[in-house]
């Protein structure tokens, strides 16, 4: 579990399914195991709070985006949403949360690559993988790529996700997010773009 601080309000929380897997919660069950889930999202929140000191009274607003072999992300935002403006005592009981929960799956499989050689070495290995698509990003100094693995079986996906893990590593930011604040570098077909122009 990797938990991170977004801003004063918000945080975002990484779940491999093997975290998912140690706390006996299985990726098809995911919604069937409400105690499990709830047993998570204390142990996610007492984590948020120890590590980086953040504040989980009142009202959150929880979105989880399940990606498609990563895992899940969760972004926490604690204040007010629409129908909730009502104060909070000082007293309230820690252990209670009140939640707004949206989900979304997301099939896009996202790595960002801090250096521009290590994405050009990862783009020359996977070109034999794949067959078309991805979409490569600048954001915060990173190259973000995403792919969509739609023709891509299980084993080949395993080895396109190998691949990336060796050279860069795995994020959560949404592509609405990247193409919103980001830019977009190569609109379609990133990696073959890559190896025909840097040979």
């Amino acid at each position: 579990m990797k938990i991170e601080r977004l801003s004063q309000d918000k945080i975002r929380i990484f779940l491999t399914f093997d975290d998912l897997t140690e706390r006996g919660i299985q990726k098809d069950d995911l919604w069937k195991e409400v105690s499990k889930v709830h047993e998570l999202f204390s142990e996610m929140m007492d984590q948020a709070h120890m590590e980086l000191g953040f504040d989980t009274s009142g009202p959150l607003a929880v979105e989880v985006f399940t990606l498609p072999v990563q895992g899940m992300v969760v972004i926490v935002t604690r204040g007010t949403f629409p129908g909730h403006e009502r104060q909070y005592e000082d007293d309230i009981d820690e252990d209670v949360y009140e939640m707004e929960v949206t989900v979304e799956q997301s099939d896009l499989i996202s790595y960002a690559f801090g250096d521009f050689e290590d994405l050009l070495r990862m783009a020359k290995v996977l070109n034999s993988y794949l067959i078309d698509g991805g979409t490569l990003y600048s954001y915060k100094g990173m190259y973000i790529l995403q792919i969509e693995p739609i023709d891509l079986d299980e084993g080949k996906l395993q080895a396109v996700i190998s691949i990336l893990s060796e050279f860069g590593q795995l994020t959560a930011v949404t592509k609405a997010v990247l193409e919103e604040y980001g830019k977009t570098v190569i609109a379609d077909d990133a990696v073959k773009v890559l190896c025909a122009k840097f040979k």
